[in-house]
């Protein structure tokens, strides 16, 4: 029989994307994002340097195993849903990283949706092409 791995959780939310994100502890650094290593899911720098940041931010890049499952949203939505659920859970491991992470916003929610299409109107703001003739 297996023993069970204890690990720290963390859930991040960002436009549609939800990420669900395990800290295990004793890990080499590895970061997997729905069972594909990170660089293969996100094929955009910037979006790797959205989920390594938390981990490098508080120098814990190589302490542990990450998992993560995003599911829902866009690539960067995921990335940085991806990010606020890994510093959820760093915040479990040591309530001390609070004031690091919070001060570079990776605790909290981006609140920006997308507006609903309004009636008569193309877009949520843009009306048809107005025309003289």
């Amino acid at each position: 029989m297996t023993e069970i791995q204890q690990y720290f959780e963390g859930v991040g939310r960002r436009k549609e994307a939800t990420a669900r994100a395990r800290l295990y502890p004793q890990g080499s650094g590895r970061v997997l994002i729905n069972d594909k290593p990170v660089d293969e899911y996100f094929g955009r720098e910037v979006d790797l340097l959205a989920v390594y940041a938390p981990l490098k931010l508080t120098g814990a890049d190589s302490r542990f195993n990450v998992s993560v499952k995003v599911n829902g949203g866009g690539i960067t939505g995921q990335a940085t849903a991806a990010r606020m659920a890994i510093a959820r859970a760093l915040l479990e491991v040591d309530p001390e990283y609070r004031l690091m992470l919070k001060t570079a916003g990776y605790l909290s929610r981006d609140a920006r949706e997308k507006e609903r299409k309004k009636p008569g109107l193309k877009r949520a703001r843009k009306g048809p092409t107005y025309t003289k003739r």
